[in-house]
């Protein structure tokens, strides 16, 4: 990491100063005004914004709680050691990654002043942006965006082991740098930068942190889901189960675990969304469009598009038209 960043995130807080000083007990005051202790956004966001990051309180243990917000801890360097749902014990070290969502119980041993790790504080609907910036790979990314989610299907939590990739490490540094910098367009980039560090981490599922039931499975479903993004055309269950060395019935029952849909539901809908991209993004036919996709039937193509986008593909196609033009034309896109 960036000297000068981590010299920045390294000062010791006013909060840490009187806990150095003999306060051994967590100001909860500083973090909700409910009795149940739930860390609320509106403690540590300024009002009116989506994300802000604040370095982890070092020196106590820090008791159990949850968020009413996405938490991600970025490991800048030592380490942490975190209890997540009263069980499952985490070390988070230099490089290391964690997403929490609302139904995560979180608690956090004490650490020393050379340990230093960074809370993103974020908002779900800070993730809309990002999730339309990952055009045509929509199902992957909403799996990863379900599990921060209150109502996930999965685990409360994802745990990458990231310290070795550099992509990610810069992607990471930048956005601290602009929140804590408060760049001017500060929203615009950091909402860029969380949906490349997503596209990033859904390259790099391998890092995915495996050591629970939980976690094993998502892991499945990431490489499920990279494989219907891959072969939406051809792709078969088998084919996938076979590479997965699981039986069909134990997959089929994972996917629809995680993600609602099965398999078949599953490539329909990424052949539709590959469809979506093209009418909104090229000028080929919707002859050309279905063929491309892998379906020979017009009239069943025509019928499942309906169903999904409620308009048929050539009403899709003005409409993303007549979108785009009016955002050209919009007096900030105007000198």
């Amino acid at each position: 990491m960036d000297q000068e960043l981590l010299q920045k995130l390294s000062v010791i807080t006013e909060e840490e100063k009187r806990i150095l000083n003999g306060k051994q007990i967590v100001e909860k005051s500083l973090y909700t005004a409910q009795s149940q202790f739930i860390i609320d956004s509106k403690k540590l966001l300024k009002k009116g914004n989506l994300i802000e990051v604040r370095p982890h309180t070092r020196f106590i243990h820090f008791p159990r709680h949850r968020h009413n917000y996405v938490e991600v801890v970025y490991m800048c360097k030592g380490e942490t050691n975190h209890i997540i749902n009263s069980s499952k014990k985490l070390t988070l070290k230099t490089g290391d990654l964690l997403f929490m969502n609302q139904n995560a119980f979180h608690e956090i041993l004490p650490s020393s002043e050379q340990d230093i790790a960074v809370n993103f504080i974020i908002q779900p609907e800070f993730f809309q942006y990002a999730m339309r910036f990952m055009e045509g790979q929509n199902i992957l990314f909403e799996f990863l965006v379900s599990t921060l989610s209150s109502s996930s299907r999965g685990s409360d939590y994802l745990y990458f082991k990231t310290k070795n990739i550099i992509p990610i490490q810069n992607l990471l540094e930048n956005m601290i740098w602009s929140i804590m910098n408060n760049h001017t367009v500060s929203d615009t980039i950091n909402q860029t930068t969380m949906g490349l560090l997503f596209l990033n981490l859904l390259e790099y599922t391998d890092v995915l942190y495996q050591n629970t039931t939980e976690t094993y499975e998502q892991k499945l479903i990431f490489s499920s889901l990279r494989y219907i993004k891959n072969h939406y055309k051809e792709g078969t269950l088998e084919e996938l189960s076979e590479m997965l060395h699981l039986p069909t019935y134990t997959l089929s029952r994972l996917l629809k675990k995680y993600t609602g849909c099965n398999f078949k539901e599953l490539l329909i809908r990424q052949k539709l969304e590959q469809a979506a991209y093209f009418l909104s993004k090229t000028s080929l036919s919707t002859e050309s469009i279905l063929h491309s996709i892998g379906y020979e039937n017009s009239s069943f193509f025509h019928k499942k598009f309906k169903e999904f986008y409620g308009q048929t593909p050539k009403e899709f196609r003005k409409k993303q038209a007549d979108t785009s033009q009016r955002e050209s034309d919009s007096p900030s896109n105007t000198m």
